[in-house]
């Protein structure tokens, strides 16, 4: 009866000792190390062909993403390279650089200053009379005068006559406020205007007493003498394009034709400089000035110089 009942002794599973733990394990690692593997395929597969459709170089990293590898979308199909994510295109050349084969662009061009024109020192002291004339600006009894260009200056007097008829003429000149009435002509006249080349200008105006030193406009008793050069390039002084700077040119030089005897300085800073005063010499403060009127119609003066 005791024998009976003892219990019967337990069987381990999976055989003897520890070989059962061992075989368990052995088919997991092998998947393990499969899939490991597979991995470093498709990751090199991808880098290689990233290589082969960047021309050979890398493709540069920007912030932490690129230190983890190419950017793909989707899932990896083992066996095919990985989809990388559009990459920007190259930044285009600097428009500065000239193109292969391709000269310069020209002096001159778009984007580039033009060159000052070729002012003539000198010329053979000899004049042409502009074939013009025109209507009469202002009010009152007209003072007829001709324009004359040195010959040899490439300007043609015509368009200088008209180009001087229109600042007469100007709503802020002095015909504009009954200071004197102003008529082109051809023949008779009651002064000239004279271009002529800086020497040329200097002889005109020494032979009144005035130096100008190849820089600067007169008056004369024939009339006024325009420099060349101050009709071609303007002046360093004044704040506007050299066919701005004519209208004072010819005011200020018609401002003494029509009585005015005396230089202006500036009024104070940051006012307009009066149209007789010298501004190529300086400024002293003001503000450069083409007009002998402003907008309003009021006169710009300032102090007298002694």
């Amino acid at each position: 009866m005791g024998k009976r009942g003892a219990p019967a002794p337990r069987r381990r599973r999976g055989g003897r000792g520890g070989r059962g733990r061992g075989s368990a394990r052995r088919p997991l690692g092998r998947v393990l190390l499969g899939g490991v593997a597979l991995g470093a395929l498709s990751l090199g597969g991808g880098a290689a062909l990233a290589h082969w459709h960047t021309g050979g170089e890398p493709v540069a990293a920007s912030g932490p993403a690129a230190a983890s590898g190419p950017a793909t979308t989707g899932p990896t199909v083992p066996g095919t390279p990985p989809r990388r994510s559009p990459q920007p295109p190259p930044p285009p050349k600097a428009s500065a650089e000239a193109s292969p084969g391709r000269p310069a662009p020209p002096s001159g061009s778009a984007g580039a200053d033009p060159a000052p024109p070729a002012v003539p020192r000198s010329g053979p002291g000899t004049f042409t009379t502009a074939a013009a004339s025109g209507a009469k600006a202002g009010t009152g009894t007209p003072r007829r005068y001709r324009v004359q260009v040195e010959d040899g200056t490439g300007i043609s007097a015509a368009a200088a006559a008209h180009e001087i008829e229109r600042i007469l003429a100007h709503p802020r000149g002095w015909a504009a406020h009954g200071r004197g009435a102003f008529q082109l002509v051809s023949g008779e006249a009651d002064f000239v205007i004279r271009i002529a080349t800086p020497e040329t200008a200097d002889e005109l105006c020494l032979a009144q007493g005035l130096d100008t030193r190849g820089e600067y406009n007169c008056e004369t008793t024939e009339g006024v003498v325009v420099n060349l050069k101050r009709w071609m390039l303007g002046s360093p002084t004044f704040t506007g394009t050299p066919a701005e700077y004519r209208h004072l040119i010819i005011n200020h030089e018609v401002g003494h034709e029509i009585g005015i005897r005396t230089h202006l300085t500036c009024p104070g800073p940051g006012k307009p400089a009066p149209v007789m005063m010298q501004q190529i010499k300086g400024l002293r403060g003001c503000v450069s000035n083409a007009w002998p009127y402003d907008e309003e119609g009021r006169y710009i003066t300032g102090p007298i110089v002694p």
